[in-house]
């Protein structure tokens, strides 16, 4: 059973869980338990597997006084976990984090099935946090958790990341070229996140003419709710694209001298496995900031450049000018970021959950 959701931060990686458990053993059984609403409850049966939904919710850290309904629905979810544990009977739960994981797992500890905890960020979310003390393994993506977490059970994976990302054989010319633009010239690539992110399309939108004077080119994934203004702003312009969304994001990065991107755990890893020059630009508007923890954890590397959300609008456009003319720079940012990667994630973390089951 694999637990969690929420985003596609937690989703992705639990999918590619999945994915690898089957690849090894044909025969599983596997079932996902997310939170009934949420787009896990679309993604995962778009991925070949089965999902139940449970009436969970996050808590509103603003409104405490909306949170009387989050309780109600986490009872809820308490009672419905205890049923869809005795009729699947599993031999392992595993959760991927996100508050639609926190009753599965809960339940699975209290009736003594194993369960492994899969933590993708540099500062855990509460409900790892809440499972950590009654887990038998906890995977994580960086160094230094034992603060939160009991050092033995700890075991260093990195995050499970999109396999179709590292098939584009193209060298960076052939990338740009395929996508449109002029291979002899710098190509930004911006994203910030499917849903897009207004603060960076904003700063985008408004150093427009500034990064094109420079020399540069920009593939700049908007998000849908932002698409038509910033189509607006990039009318005209050759050397812009904006989209939606980029269903082909292999040849994006490949195509990509710079990245602008928010700093989900999930993005990360792929930049780092990927030896990507990346501006990070943390959401503030996540559980415990942990998007600015993970881009800290990077930039006190020289592995990144971190512009924070509030700074954006006077600085983002400054920083990507600035590291287009420093060829070094951006070479500095490549290597280090590489010397991150944690490869074959998917793989020990089955490796791990493999290992718990036979040692229950």
């Amino acid at each position: 059973m694999i637990s969690g959701g929420g985003t596609g931060g937690h989703i992705f990686p639990a999918v590619s869980i999945a994915n690898a458990i089957r690849h090894r053993f044909p025969d599983v059984e596997i079932l996902f338990v997310g939170a009934e609403g949420r787009m896990e409850m679309e993604r995962v049966p778009a991925a070949g597997y089965k999902i139940v939904g449970l009436p969970v919710a996050g808590f509103d850290r603003k409104r405490l006084w909306r949170n009387f309904g989050v309780l109600l629905k986490l009872w809820k979810s308490m009672r419905r976990a205890k049923k869809i544990l005795a009729d699947f009977r599993p031999d392992i739960a595993v959760g991927v984090g996100g508050y639609a994981s926190g009753p599965m797992l809960k339940a699975a500890q209290k009736a003594g099935i194993p369960t492994v905890l899969q933590e993708q960020n540099s500062y855990p979310g509460v409900t790892n946090k809440i499972l950590a003390a009654n887990a038998d393994a906890i995977c994580v993506a960086y160094p230094g958790l034992e603060k939160y977490f009991p050092a033995d059970k700890i075991t260093l994976t990195g995050n499970p990341v999109r396999k179709a990302l590292f098939e584009c054989r193209l060298l960076r010319d052939e990338a740009k070229r395929l996508l449109g633009f002029n291979p002899k010239k710098p190509l930004i690539l911006v994203v910030g996140g499917s849903l897009g992110a207004r603060t960076i399309n904003n700063a985008i939108a408004e150093g427009l003419d500034r990064m094109v004077s420079a020399g540069a080119q920009v593939l700049w994934q908007t998000g849908k709710n932002y698409i038509d203004e910033c189509n607006r702003a990039s009318a005209g312009r050759g050397d812009v694209q904006a989209e939606a969304f980029i269903s082909d994001m292999a040849t994006a990065y490949t195509a990509a001298d710079l990245i602008v991107s928010r700093a989900g755990a999930g993005t990360i890893s792929e930049l780092q496995l990927l030896g990507k020059a990346v501006i990070l630009v943390p959401s503030p508007n996540v559980a415990e900031d942990h998007q600015r923890k993970n881009a800290l954890a990077l930039a006190d590397r020289g592995a990144a450049r971190m512009v924070l959300d509030a700074d954006a609008p006077a600085k983002l456009v400054d920083e990507v000018i600035s590291l287009l003319a420093d060829r070094e720079g951006r070479r500095s940012l490549e290597r280090n970021i590489a010397s991150m990667a944690l490869k074959d994630a998917d793989e020990k973390i089955v490796d791990k959950i493999v290992e718990v089951i036979n040692k229950k």
